[in-house]
């Protein structure tokens, strides 16, 4: 762990205590003193007293009480003195430094432990029993946000998300690439779909407005427990690239909401290629222009209503009609039936994923 920590309480401690204390670590050298001239050196005599047993030496006129969780101390204290007071202050001291070490090594260990487990390193096995010894909650639930930079000046949004989210026992954040963050975030279990997007609003809300950072945030589903992080974190990560393709305006992506979407993203490409085939037998997809394909746009998003569109689009209801009669004609689809309908809007998501390019299959 770094020596800082110890450092910070010795400066505090020295003012109580008024002599010289400090931190020694396995190899008898002074990482950390109240006399800054001191840090650095060693006295390889001291190692030789730190035992198994942890009791109180005395060396060179200090007094010394190792500490540490390992069957040889990883550290001792000292104070200046050999009398009872020092011996005290070394106690107290010790029990403080312990503290400290055990609060830093839990959180270090934590975030490493929780990264590897979202980014299966971790064997299922040993995720049951490394949970048990940091003391994970298995009955909490938790949700990945992957939070992916798309434009950023040089504010850290790393540091910007991980001020967001103080609660370091809670919520872990971590890069895993230069544009991607991972927010693993404690929740309620009765936290809804619409209350993860309205967090991940507000993420990005902070870093656009504040600092001119713009992210998409990608968000899988809420698990109880700790090994189905990578699962929520597999679906951040499928949200995001489907929204890429499927609704390249959206910010916030949740895989709960991906629908049809999902599906198509996981299908093979030959197998699109070959029903928009089956479908278009008549004309292909490309026969339609920009007007007729953006009055099929308002048709869905208006539920199939004839007369809620041609007022949407100001056009009369029998242009409308027309429209759709030609729409007809072209594909041998008729819009205005659910069943064709519903073809035809697969048809025209499939066309939009074949156009992203995938290379996946």
């Amino acid at each position: 762990m770094s020596n800082r920590p110890f450092q910070g309480l010795v400066v505090q401690m020295h003012d109580t205590i008024h002599a010289t204390i400090g931190v020694v670590d396995e190899t008898a050298t002074i990482i950390a003193c109240s006399d800054p001239t001191r840090v650095g050196t060693t006295n390889e005599f001291v190692s030789m007293d730190m035992n198994e047993s942890g009791d109180l030496f005395i060396r060179d006129g200090f007094t010394y009480k190792p500490f540490g969780v390992r069957t040889t101390p990883d550290y001792a204290v000292f104070v200046e003195g050999t009398d009872e007071n020092a011996a005290k202050y070394a106690d107290i001291l010790a029990i403080a430094m312990s503290s400290i070490k055990q609060y830093y090594d839990e959180k270090y260990d934590r975030n490493n432990f929780i990264k590897n487990v979202v980014l299966d390193n971790v064997l299922p096995g040993d995720i049951v029993v490394k949970a048990r010894e940091l003391h994970f909650n298995a009955e909490i639930s938790r949700v990945v946000f992957l939070i992916r930079i798309v434009s950023a000046n040089d504010i850290s949004a790393y540091d910007v998300i991980q001020n967001l989210f103080p609660d370091k026992s809670k919520d872990f954040v971590f890069n895993i690439t230069e544009t991607d963050i991972v927010l693993v975030k404690e929740i309620k279990s009765t936290n809804e779909s619409k209350d993860l997007e309205k967090l991940a609003r507000s993420i990005a809300d902070t870093l656009s407005s504040e600092f001119y950072t713009r992210v998409n945030v990608g968000i899988g589903t809420s698990v109880v427990g700790v090994k189905d992080l990578a699962r929520s974190f597999k679906e951040a990560q499928t949200a995001l690239e489907v929204g890429k393709v499927f609704d390249t305006d959206k910010v916030i992506v949740s895989y709960d909401n991906l629908g049809i979407a999902r599906l198509i993203y996981h299908l093979p490409t030959t197998l699109c290629e070959t029903f928009l085939h089956e479908v278009f037998k008549r004309g292909s997809i490309e026969s339609l222009d920009h007007e007729t394909l953006f009055t099929i746009q308002r048709f869905f998003e208006n539920n199939l209503n004839v007369s809620e569109t041609s007022r949407k689009l100001f056009v009369h209801r029998n242009t409308l009609v027309y429209r759709l009669e030609k729409i007809k004609k072209l594909t041998g689809l008729d819009l205005r039936e659910f069943d064709h309908a519903i073809v035809f809007k697969i048809a025209l998501m499939v066309k939009k994923y074949l156009s992203s390019s995938p290379v996946k299959f």
